[in-house]
C-alpha cells in the first residue's frame, strides 16, 4: 500500500531524506513506541501535530496494578504499614489520574488540530 488515504486528502507525493543509521534507527524506535509508523512520525512532527505514546495506556494499566497490589498488601497486613501504604496509593492514584489527564488533552489537541 504505497499510498494511504490520511483524512480528507490522498497521500500521494514521496520524499527522500537523508538521516545516518543512527537517527534511522532512533527514529524507528520512536515510532515504535508511538504505535506508528516512520512516514507518520515524520509527518506529525513536521507538521506539530501531536505524537501520543501507545505506552501511556500500558504505563496506567501497569499503575493501576501494582495500586491494587499495593492495596492487597495494605489489607492482608491488617493496616501494619497503614500510613506507607495509604500514602504509596495517594500518590498513585494521583499519577494514574495526571497520566489520564494529559492523554486527554493530547488527544483533545490531536482532535482540534485535524478538524
Amino acid at each position: 500500500m504505497p499510498f494511504e488515504i490520511q483524512g480528507p486528502q490522498r497521500l500521494d507525493v514521496r520524499i527522500t531524506l537523508r538521516l545516518t543509521a543512527e537517527e534511522k534507527t532512533r527514529l524507528a524506535e520512536i515510532a515504535d513506541v508511538a504505535g506508528l509508523s516512520v512516514s507518520e512520525l515524520v509527518r506529525r512532527r513536521a507538521l506539530g501535530k501531536p505524537i501520543l505514546a501507545s505506552v501511556d495506556l500500558a504505563m496506567i494499566r501497569e499503575v493501576r496494578r501494582l495500586g491494587g497490589l499495593l492495596k492487597h498488601v495494605h489489607t492482608e497486613s491488617g493496616g501494619a504499614y497503614s500510613q506507607t501504604t495509604a500514602q504509596a496509593l495517594v500518590a498513585i492514584k494521583n499519577y494514574i489520574e495526571t497520566l489520564s489527564r494529559d492523554r486527554e488533552k493530547s488527544q483533545g489537541q490531536s482532535q482540534a488540530s485535524q478538524g
